[in-house]
């Protein structure tokens, strides 16, 4: 499903599926839950600082996004209700969300039409639209182009619904309506996929909303003048500031996302979308019956970046029953698998059973995340995404990509710190604290009796070969105990050679580097040598595997230098229903290693 937001197709070395996200995050909280201006006036504040993490292109006025997450302000919308509908709107009972709509008269009409429509179908009471107030802000050319008609659309709840109810009915509403607007062929003035694609929900919730744009993050505070009033409140605010890797810059793209923002890349983004996508078949829940889960295909939606593509599956997990915290755990593992002192072992179960049910989404990676309940950032277990936070003695939580971000008294700050690899930030605003990493996921992790589960269902392929974990080592030798120089192992006319299908150049500049001085040979990316699929020549086998890494900062892994979060491990055998957890998920082969020996 297209955007429809100004976004090229694949063209010369551009392809919409190196979208990638780097840049700032900020986080403000009332730790006791206490809803204050101060807080939105803070954050926006913090943006101003955060406007080196974003960018620009040759038109300064045209920023990669910027964007803020807030809980919904309900003093101010509740003023709203009463002016706008004539109604008392109930907290939980009611949404709001920042719709991006089609400029053409005719298909904004017709996207409205179809919102209505769904909304009655699913027993949600729309109340109105209110176009949203922005300020006389000097757009660059890039952001007027794609520039949409930006309203805010309120809707109630069904009589008995609580606000878990509500919020599935709002996913579902907004899913199908964007995907059917983007398919309806009368929705544009004009038979036209751009014009009939410009449906997008920024949010559409009873507990957040988010305001955000193709912005610089000099414009934001001038832009939206929702933010400026004083009965603006929330307890929370997550703000970002973008920095698009190989991308083209939309009005969609800007962060926070409905639940998460990110600082980073999603390095296994391409695989994690396609078992995504895989899975959808097996994927059932009595939280969406009969066709309502079939609505939410697809789970990610076509044209996002990396962070957009991480954002539709946490929604998905949340919406089918687990916490955001669990959700957040389970995407963004810690290195777990080779840490065997460390950690706890209900902790490393928890890990180890869902390994089997779904697969991490591996950066370098820092994300913020919010629902209005939990607030808080994890980083991923490469640890390459900086993370620092002040408490204050008023108990207020001060977090972003670096320190200097808000001005702070240092007699007021009773706690700082950093955000660790694989480490979680979490704040529980029903319970007015900081959860410590390790109390949020010994909790989590001593939910269920994951060990008993993985003893009685794993099946591990050393325990059917008969060697269990007293496996054979493979021989490691003393270079210096090599009875032959490996310049006696360099002719092309060697047998050896031949068997292995080595050439000299691999022995010259692979094979001896790493034999007698243990360096292993690096190389620049000019390497113009055929693709080893594409070769008239015989090639070695790992030549025809390649390494995905970051684009930007980052040297790929090293599996062996940095083993502690590195793992080969897969596994065989068909998967579960993602939605559940039952024992029989953790029922598949375990294997250490993708490559497997005759024996096995």
């Amino acid at each position: 499903m297209s955007s429809g937001f100004l976004q090229p197709g694949p063209q010369g070395l551009y392809h919409p599926s190196y979208e990638k996200d780097s840049c700032g995050v900020g986080l403000i909280a009332n730790i006791n839950g206490a809803a204050e201006h101060r807080v939105v006036r803070d954050a926006v504040d913090v943006l101003q600082r955060l406007d080196h993490r974003g960018a620009c292109g040759s038109d300064v006025n045209s920023g990669d996004g910027v964007g803020i997450m807030v809980a919904l302000p309900h003093d101010y919308f509740a003023k709203l209700g009463r002016t706008l509908f004539g109604t008392d709107l109930r907290p939980g009972a009611y949404a709001v969300g920042l719709t991006y709509l089609p400029i053409a008269p005719t298909a904004r009409e017709r996207a409205k039409e179809l919102i209505a429509d769904l909304a009655d179908e699913y027993d949600v009471t729309l109340l109105g639209w209110r176009e949203t107030p922005v300020g006389a802000v000097s757009l660059g050319s890039q952001a007027k182009a794609g520039l949409p008609h930006v309203e805010q659309l309120f809707v109630a709840a069904a009589a008995g619904d609580d606000a878990d109810t509500f919020e599935r009915k709002l996913y579902v509403l907004r899913k199908r309506a964007a995907r059917e607007f983007h398919t309806d062929t009368n929705a544009g003035d004009a038979a036209n996929a751009d014009e009939r694609g410009t449906l997008y929900f920024c949010s559409l919730s009873c507990r957040t909303i988010v305001y955000k744009g193709q912005l610089t993050c000099g414009q934001f505070r001038d832009y939206f003048l929702d933010l400026a009033d004083p009965d603006f409140k929330s307890h929370v605010a997550l703000v970002h500031s973008r920095f698009a890797t190989n991308t083209f810059p939309s009005w969609p793209r800007a962060q926070p996302n409905r639940f998460t923002c990110h600082n980073g890349e999603i390095n296994t983004v391409g695989g994690n979308k396609n078992w995504m996508r895989a899975r959808q078949g097996s994927l059932k829940s009595p939280l969406f019956p009969g066709e309502r889960m079939a609505q939410l295909f697809p789970v990610v939606d076509a044209d996002l970046s990396d962070s957009g593509a991480f954002d539709c599956v946490v929604e998905f997990l949340v919406m089918t029953g687990r916490s955001l915290p669990e959700a957040m755990m389970m995407m963004i593992p810690e290195a777990w698998q080779n840490d065997h002192t460390l950690m706890s072992k209900a902790k490393h179960d928890f890990y180890r059973y869902h390994s089997a049910l779904m697969e991490a989404w591996d950066g370098p990676a820092m994300f913020g995340f919010c629902d209005g309940r939990y607030a808080g950032a994890v980083l991923d277990r490469n640890g390459l995404r900086p993370g620092r936070y002040y408490v204050t003695d008023d108990n207020r939580l001060i977090f972003g990509s670096e320190v200097g971000i808000l001005d702070v008294a240092p007699e007021t700050v009773k706690q700082k710190g950093r955000l660790e690899p694989g480490k979680m930030l979490l704040v529980d605003f029903q319970e007015k604290r900081i959860i410590s990493d390790d109390e949020l996921k010994e909790r989590v992790a001593g939910a269920r009796p994951y060990g008993a589960w993985l003893k009685r269902q794993e099946v591990l392929l050393e325990h059917i070969l008969g060697y269990g974990d007293g496996c054979q080592e493979v021989a490691r030798y003393d270079v210096n105990e090599l009875g032959e120089s490996f310049e006696a192992f360099s002719s092309p006319h060697d047998p050896r050679m031949r068997i292995f299908n080595w050439t000299t150049e691999h022995v010259h500049f692979l094979i001896n580097p790493m034999g007698v001085s243990m360096d292993e040979a690096l190389g620049s990316m000019g390497n113009d040598e055929a693709l080893a699929c594409m070769s008239t020549k015989p090639r070695v086998l790992y030549e025809y595997f390649k390494q995905l890494f970051a684009q930007v900062t980052n040297p790929p892994t090293d599996p062996i230098r940095e083993g502690i979060v590195m793992s080969l491990e897969c596994f065989i055998g068909p998967e579960g229903n993602l939605c559940e957890t039952t024992e029989q998920q953790c029922h598949r082969l375990a294997v250490k290693n993708p490559i497997l020996s005759p024996e096995e």
